[in-house]
Order: structure tokens, then C-alpha cells, then sequence
């Protein structure tokens, strides 16, 4: 079972910043995938950004140059620096990690974090 903890979310004024993380546990033999998804009440969950165990990432267009995603691979925790938020970037934050449990079995399960709420004031 793999638990992921997430921290750091909070209230801001616009053009501030926040950094979020998230920490994996439990029976993990590689965290092969981590990102950050966002929720506002009516909406789909979106992909903020994510990062791979190569360090290689993805950021939704909406982010781009205003948020950077990283990770610690050796404390299984990633992290989001959120720059020059905006009004519209308030939403409930959420890890995901793609796990692969075993050495021997490839399988990637998907984990959830249960959230952090980002709230940004004009």
C-alpha cells in the first residue's frame, strides 16, 4: 500500500507564490511517475504538471512559466514552486504518483493524494 501526503497549500493574494509537496510512502520500489492535478467544484480535474523518474516534465499551457514541478527521488517527494498565481489557479491540489510496487513485476498502480486547497484573492 503506498499513502501520498501533501502539504503547503494555503491562501495568497494574486502574484504571489506557493510551494506545494507531496511525499510517497509504503511499499514502493520506484515512483515512476508524479504529478499535480487541480479541481474547482463544477469542472473536470485537470493536469497541472508532471514529472517522470528522468526528471523529464509536462506542464498545462495555463502554468507554463509561472509554475515549476521537481522531485527529490531519494525522499520520494515532489514539489511545486506555483510563481505569480492568479485568481483562476484557486482550486483543490492533488498528487498522483504512478508506483511500481515490485522489482519484478512492471505494473504501474495509480495512487491519490486526498488534496490541499490553493485559494488565490484579487
Amino acid at each position: 500500500q503506498v499513502q501520498l501526503v501533501e502539504s503547503g497549500g494555503g491562501s495568497v493574494q494574486a502574484g504571489g507564490s506557493l510551494r506545494l509537496s507531496c511525499v510517497a510512502s509504503g511499499t514502493i520500489f520506484s515512483v515512476v511517475i508524479m504529478g499535480w492535478y487541480r479541481q474547482t467544484p463544477g469542472k473536470q480535474r485537470e493536469l497541472v504538471a508532471e514529472i517522470w523518474s528522468d526528471g523529464s516534465t509536462t506542464y498545462a499551457d495555463s502554468v507554463k512559466g509561472r509554475f515549476t514541478i521537481s522531485r527529490d527521488n531519494a525522499k520520494n517527494t515532489m514539489y511545486l514552486q506555483m510563481n505569480s498565481l492568479k485568481p483562476e489557479d484557486t482550486a483543490d491540489y492533488t498528487c498522483n504518483a504512478a508506483v511500481q510496487i515490485h522489482a519484478r513485476d512492471k505494473r504501474l498502480d495509480t495512487y491519490w493524494g486526498l488534496g490541499t486547497q490553493v485559494t488565490v484573492s484579487s
